[in-house]
């Protein structure tokens, strides 16, 4: 559903649960890139402001995300990028002393209203982490182990559920990892290489069936072919999912992205197509920036 709100009979967790909308073919996808407004989109801050104690580290950020596309996050150390994606998924509820005013809005809905639930907000909305983390678990298991705790999958596919074996390698497909580990299933994760690892993580954040995937600095500790490798997934993802990414690296921004927000110290400094924010920047500040003369 695509209300602003929840009807009356339907509570806004009920609303957020229900949300996800089967994506569209990639041909009957919005093409004008440079109009991120164009569309409903999936995820949107509205005067956002996040503040850990009396410190505001996001300061009125209004932003939105166009579903199937890829938007860059980029921005000086400390600025707030990691603060703001972490936000869409609820992620800083972990962190003490947090605050948050403004909107997070998921497909029209609330992601702060007080009936709904943190654990199903990241169900639909996953998050892969800067530094690889998988489980020391086998391959399988460390795809497999969401779909089954959450009823999504079981052995067998019974009563509604999907095929483990099915769902597994199809995210490990989607990740670009199968072919590299189908012999290689019952081995342990740990004993794949930095980028197969961080592939791993992605095939397991995507077996839960998210509708977005956010990246924090997803290639930061890899070399320039497992960053390649991923930026490749990435472009194949986004038929599928709507995808947002922090990174300081501004050629994976300009490479990988089709929006680009540009924040300095909590504010959105500027946002739109990456083409524009890259070559003709409406901001000195982020000419500045994009040209490497500060950050």
């Amino acid at each position: 559903m695509n209300e602003s709100t929840p009807t009356a009979d339907q509570s806004a967790a009920e609303a957020v649960k229900a949300a996800r909308t089967p994506a569209q073919p990639a041909e009957k996808q919005v093409a004008a890139k440079n109009k991120p407004s164009d569309t409903a989109p999936v995820l949107e801050c509205r005067d956002a402001v996040i503040s850990y104690g009396s410190k505001k580290a996001i300061k009125g950020v209004s932003l939105s995300f166009t579903e199937n596309m890829i938007t860059a996050i980029i921005g000086p150390s400390g600025c707030g990028k990691s603060t703001l994606l972490r936000c869409l998924n609820r992620m800083n509820d972990f962190i003490p002393n947090i605050g948050i005013e403004g909107q997070i809005l998921y497909r029209g809905h609330d992601l702060y209203a007080p009936d709904v639930d943190a654990v199903e907000v990241r169900r639909h909305i996953g998050m892969v982490f800067q530094k690889p983390n998988p489980f020391p678990k086998t391959i399988f298991q460390n795809v497999a182990w969401g779909p089954i705790i959450n009823g999504i999958a079981s052995k067998d596919g019974r009563g509604g559920k999907k095929n483990l074996a099915d769902l597994v390698e199809q995210s490990l497909q989607k990740a670009g990892l199968w072919e590299e580990v189908k012999d290689r299933l019952h081995e342990s994760g740990l004993a794949l290489s930095g980028g197969q690892q961080q592939r791993l993580c992605i095939a397991r954040a995507l077996a839960m069936e998210p509708d977005v995937l956010l990246m924090d600095e997803p290639c930061s500790a890899l070399d320039p072919v497992s960053t390649a490798r991923i930026e490749d997934s990435m472009h194949e993802l986004k038929k599928e999912y709507t995808i947002v990414i922090v990174t300081h690296n501004m050629q994976q921004a300009a490479r990988a992205s089709d929006l680009t927000a540009f924040l300095v110290d909590g504010e959105l400094i500027e946002f739109n197509d990456t083409e524009s924010v890259f070559r003709h920047p409406k901001e000195k500040r982020t000419e500045d920036y994009v040209s490497g003369r500060f950050g």
